[in-house]
């Protein structure tokens, strides 16, 4: 690729100004300008919410496969000094979403010299992903009918495994998850008279005790995992005893069956344990995301082109604890998600000393357009 440079420029220049999941509508208004600049045939944007495409190739005259980045950064602040850090406090871009644009920004340069011939690439940004609002709301927008792909494919980076190393995994690549909200309501009283009130604080020790021993229960086919993330019994008042309180909760689970019946077990337990303290209860989702589960074809063909590619390959033995939204996709049409490594040693995502690598740049764009050749003569030969 020529100047490989301005795309590790463009990947700073956005990280210097993140937006937060639905609030992307710079990155948005970026990413379409960059689209058009490289002829791109077609620009949607405003996809349920600030998603934007750009489509390249011939209508109707062959598949059409989607790759898909994501535009959304974190709310946790930055640490460093870099000379590109991020010119919004607090919000930073900790995962490698900045990464992730500019690689399909690259693709999309590619794709103005080298237009395919055989079908049509939409190359996908996609707003908040890190919420898990993103991909539903853009699959129920009447304009992805548009771009409805044939097969789709993603990649993210991935810290702690050798640089630009291949990963993948048949079947699920990452968990499913979903926030549960537990709210309880009893009643309040003089602490001097704890015995006239109702306090819920008997009951979220007992949710809390359940979570905790979440591993003996042995009703699950794969991974489960309950994490409490929050807590709150009352408020701040030396002289009343508490007669609220909620407690919040991630369930993850590399099955979708498993995450149902992890969800109809807390759901019956936390209406036991409310109904024996006499409390009001209710109990709320946030943040929903299927799993992950990759194409076993999509993943076959990604392996033979990084093999073909000389790029190392590893198969994952387990799927990745964290969560994806492109999960919405692999429930829809044919996908694959796959990991880059980032580094053995590269900050962990999420973390504030974070930075995406941009040695991965490059490599990732040229695996991306083998992917699209590959898939284009496959998919021209046999249906998924």
């Amino acid at each position: 690729m020529k100047d490989p440079e301005a795309l590790i420029r463009l990947r700073q220049r956005i990280h210097r100004h993140p937006e937060l999941s639905g609030q992307e509508q710079d990155t948005a208004a970026f990413v379409a300008g960059y689209l058009q600049k490289c002829n791109a045939r077609q620009v949607l944007t405003a996809l349920g919410g600030y998603s934007v495409a750009g489509v390249f190739g011939k209508e109707k005259q062959g598949p059409r496969i989607l790759l898909r980045a994501e535009l959304d950064a974190l709310p946790i602040p930055e640490t460093g000094t870099l000379s590109y850090r991020s010119e919004n406090a607090g919000i930073a871009h900790l995962c490698g979403h900045d990464g992730h644009i500019a690689i399909l920004l690259g693709v999309a340069r590619h794709l103005q010299q080298h237009p395919p011939e055989k079908g049509e690439v939409v190359l996908l940004f996609q707003a908040a992903e890190e919420t898990g609002e993103g991909a539903q709301r853009l699959l129920e927008d009447p304009g992805f009918s548009r771009i409805r792909p044939d097969a789709a494919f993603a990649l993210h980076n991935l810290p702690s495994f050798p640089e630009n190393q291949v990963l993948l995994r048949q079947e699920t690549f990452a968990c499913a998850s979903k926030g549960l909200i537990i709210r309880l309501s009893g009643k309040t009283s003089h602490a001097a008279h704890p015995e006239s009130g109702n306090s819920p604080d008997k009951a979220v020790a007992r949710i809390i005790d359940l979570i905790s021993n979440l591993s003996e229960e042995e009703t699950f086919e794969d991974f489960v995992l309950c994490t409490i993330i929050h807590a709150r019994i009352g408020e701040v008042a030396f002289g009343t005893t508490p007669g609220e309180a909620s407690v919040m909760i991630t369930l993850r689970a590399a099955l979708e069956n498993d995450m149902q019946s992890l969800t109809r077990m807390l759901e019956s337990k936390v209406k036991q344990i409310a109904s024996t303290h006499s409390l009001a209860f209710d109990i709320s989702y946030t943040e929903v995301f299927p799993a992950t589960i990759n194409h076993p074809v999509l993943t076959d063909w990604v392996a033979e082109v990084a093999q073909k590619m000389n790029r190392e390959l590893s198969w994952m033995p387990k799927p990745f604890r964290w969560s994806e939204d492109f999960g919405h996709f692999t429930a829809s049409f044919p996908s694959v998600l796959f990991g880059i490594g980032s580094g053995e040693n590269h900050p962990a995502l999420h973390n504030p000393d974070y930075d995406f690598n941009d040695a991965l740049i490059t490599p990732s764009v040229a695996l991306f357009t083998q992917i699209l050749d590959f898939s284009f003569d496959k998919l021209k030969q046999q249906r998924l």
